[in-house]
């Protein structure tokens, strides 16, 4: 039996609002991205008394993943499990400052960045390449361990990026024309052997009233969403 993984992305935080970047800055949830956690939660638990139900929790040890996660976990009586594979990519020096900021702090690494070179590292974080590789190896143990199963992956935008790369076997040196929402509910099947992945739903916010929000779709830089 194929395997069903809901990648969530965490709620809102008030960096996300301006558009500053976190990476492993550990950045508490605002309020409306714990009105969102609750929203999930309200959500996943009548899916799981209706017949959806999960199997397992997983999140990132961030603790804006960590304050979305617990929400679903209490509701549905489960442990929630912390993998710190499932984090946002590290980004150096670029943490905690916005797109203009780094191009004036940074202009050198900055415009190595624009390049889109997935081999590209700021100073003392990971390239593309590697996050990609981290989280899909992050990936392909849990779902080794839940075949069969239907469980959820509370994380981050940069890791929903390379599930949605990896599933539709897009370059990472693509533009991204896909959203990747706060608390949207992002549906991948993993064939028996789970390699082979699909994509069944994707940036699924019907629990939020449809409305949520993509803080770096107007760069489209390949895992940068925070």
């Amino acid at each position: 039996m194929p395997t069903h993984v809901l990648f969530i992305r965490h709620g809102e935080t008030d960096w996300n609002r301006i558009k500053r970047i976190q990476g492993h800055i550990d950045i508490p949830l605002a309020a409306s991205g714990l009105a969102q956690a609750e929203q999930l939660a309200t959500r996943l638990d009548r899916e799981a008394r209706e017949g959806g139900r999960l199997d397992a929790i997983y999140s990132s040890d961030l603790q804006r993943a960590q304050q979305t996660a617990r929400p679903t976990a209490a509701a549905l009586g489960l442990p929630l499990r912390l993998v710190e594979g499932l984090r946002e990519r590290a980004y150096g020096v670029f943490q905690g400052h916005d797109s203009a900021e780094i191009a004036a702090r940074f202009p050198d690494e900055y415009a190595q960045w624009q390049t889109r070179d997935p081999g590209f590292a700021p100073p003392g974080g990971e390239s593309v390449r590697a996050f990609y590789h981290r989280v899909l190896h992050a990936v392909a143990a849990i779902v080794a361990e839940h075949r069969g199963q239907r469980i959820a992956c509370v994380t981050h935008g940069g890791v929903l990026d390379c599930i949605y790369r990896s599933a539709h076997g897009l370059p990472l040196e693509a533009p991204r024309n896909y959203a990747l929402l706060n608390a949207s509910i992002n549906t991948v099947e993993f064939d028996d052997d789970g390699r082979g992945a699909r994509v069944l739903a994707w940036a699924d916010v019907g629990h939020l009233g449809g409305m949520s929000d993509d803080d770096g779709f107007k760069a489209c830089l390949a895992g940068a969403s925070h």
